[in-house]
């Protein structure tokens, strides 16, 4: 069976932490960590994740605008991504939705059920 890798770009350190360990122990991922957009943009090239989670709020390049680079960019355009963010309102759940994010996941989370939360988002 081929591991599925998940990519996650937050700049917290802490957070960044908490979700590789709840999504390498709960839901089998491999995991790789990115501390900034641009970080993530060369790693999501490079690695080609099956999937990539997103922090929305960071300095120097937020969320939105990495998930348009990866967007623009034949090499990632097909990476599923999931957003997390603390900014839960409907109104911005539906323009991430219109932007073809394939999931959100607020934060504060669930630890217990961020690998199914990231997995039934992938389907």
């Amino acid at each position: 069976m081929n591991t599925k890798q998940i990519l996650v770009i937050d700049d917290e350190d802490d957070i960044r932490q908490l979700i590789q360990t709840c999504l390498e122990i709960m839901g089998g991922w491999k995991v790789l960590t990115a501390t900034s957009g641009n970080q993530g943009l060369l790693l999501a090239q490079s690695s080609q994740p099956d999937a990539i989670l997103l922090d929305v709020m960071m300095p120097d390049m937020d969320g939105l605008t990495t998930f348009q680079q990866l967007q623009a960019n034949q090499t990632t355009k097909h990476i599923p991504v999931i957003l997390l963010t603390a900014r839960g309102r409907t109104t911005d759940q539906r323009l991430f939705t219109q932007l073809g994010v394939r999931g959100i996941i607020s934060k504060p989370f669930n630890s217990q059920k961020l690998a199914v939360q990231v997995a039934a988002a992938l389907n």
